[in-house]
C-alpha cells in the first residue's frame, strides 16, 4: 500500500490513495500505521476515495491515531488537496470534496498555500452535538469540581473553546482529556485553549478527540475565531498561532463560512507491506 507523509503546522498524516489502488482499513490498522514506534506515525490517517457526490471530485475520509473515523480535519484538507495535485490525481485548483460533514472546497493558492471553504459554523447545541437547554454565546461547564465558561461550536466536528490567560501555563493535559470526556459531549469533543493577543490575534492549544495533543488543529482555529467573534473579541481576520505555526482564519459573522489558509507540506513516500498491518 502506497502512502504519502504529510504535515499542516506539525499536524502529521498518513495520506493514502483509494482512488488507484484498493484500500480496506480497520480500527487496528489505522492505529498501527498511527503508532509512531511500530507504524509509520500520525495524528490522523486520511484516505482519498472517489466520491459518491457527482458535485465533488473526491471523498475524504479521516481516521484518528486511535481507529475511529470523525468527520472534518482542517489541516488535512490542506494536505488533502496538495496530495491530489502532487499524485496528478486532478490539475485544478479549486477542488470541491465531500466529507462526512458535508462538502468542502478547496483552493490551492499561487504562494502554494491552500484556502479551504470549511463551511458555516454550527452553535445550535443539539447539532453540535452538546447537551445544553438553550443555545448561547457561553456555556457553564462543570468539570473536576470547578466551572468554565466555554463556547461550542462545530465545524462540521464538534469543539469547545476555553479562554485563558497563557496558553503557555494552561493545564492542557489534565482539563483537556476531562472535557473530551464530558458527558455532555456525547460524541466527545475537541478542546481549544485560547489566549487573545489582540483583536487581530490569538494563541492556540489543542486537545484533539482521539489524538491527545497535537502542533496544530485546523478546524479548532475556526472554532476559536468564531467563538471569539461572538464575544466580540476579535476582527473579521484572525492570525491564529499554533505551536506548528500560524493560520489565518476568515469570518464574516453568522451564516457566513469560515476560509482557513495555511501551509501543507509532503515530507516523505513510501509503501507498507502487505501482512505488516
Amino acid at each position: 500500500m502506497r502512502f504519502s507523509k504529510m504535515h499542516g503546522l506539525g499536524n502529521d498524516f498518513v495520506v493514502i490513495d483509494g482512488v488507484r489502488q484498493t484500500v480496506r482499513l480497520s480500527a487496528a490498522e489505522v492505529r498501527r500505521l498511527a503508532d509512531r514506534r511500530f507504524g509509520v506515525g500520525c495524528d490522523q490517517v486520511l484516505l482519498v476515495e472517489a466520491s459518491t457526490d457527482p458535485r465533488a471530485d473526491f471523498r475524504y475520509r479521516i481516521f484518528n491515531a486511535d481507529g475511529g473515523e470523525v468527520q472534518q480535519c482542517g489541516n488535512g484538507a490542506r494536505c488533502f488537496a496538495r496530495f491530489v495535485r502532487e499524485q496528478g490525481l486532478t490539475d485544478k485548483d479549486v477542488i470541491p470534496v465531500e466529507t462526512l460533514a458535508g462538502r468542502i472546497t478547496l483552493a490551492i493558492q499561487p504562494s502554494g498555500e491552500v484556502q479551504v471553504d470549511m463551511g458555516v459554523p454550527i452553535l445550535e447545541p443539539a447539532r453540535i452535538p452538546f447537551r445544553a437547554p438553550a443555545q448561547a454565546l457561553r456555556y457553564p461547564l462543570p468539570v473536576a469540581g470547578q466551572t468554565y465558561e466555554i463556547g461550542a461550536v462545530s465545524m462540521g466536528n464538534p469543539h469547545a473553546i476555553l479562554p485563558v490567560a497563557s496558553v503557555a501555563q494552561a493545564p492542557v493535559d489534565t482539563l483537556g482529556p476531562a472535557i473530551e470526556r464530558h458527558p455532555d459531549f456525547p460524541e466527545r469533543v475537541n478542546v481549544g485553549f485560547m489566549e487573545r493577543v489582540g483583536p487581530d490575534h490569538i494563541r492556540l492549544r489543542v486537545w484533539e478527540r482521539g489524538a491527545g495533543e497535537t502542533l496544530a488543529c485546523g478546524t479548532n482555529a475556526c472554532a476559536a475565531v468564531v467563538a471569539g467573534r461572538l464575544w466580540n473579541l476579535l476582527d473579521e481576520t484572525v492570525r491564529v498561532s499554533l505551536p506548528g505555526g500560524d493560520l489565518r482564519i476568515s469570518w464574516r459573522g453568522p451564516g457566513e463560512p469560515v476560509f482557513m489558509t495555511g501551509p501543507a507540506v509532503t515530507v516523505f513516500q513510501g509503501e507498507w507491506l502487505a501482512g505488516e498491518l
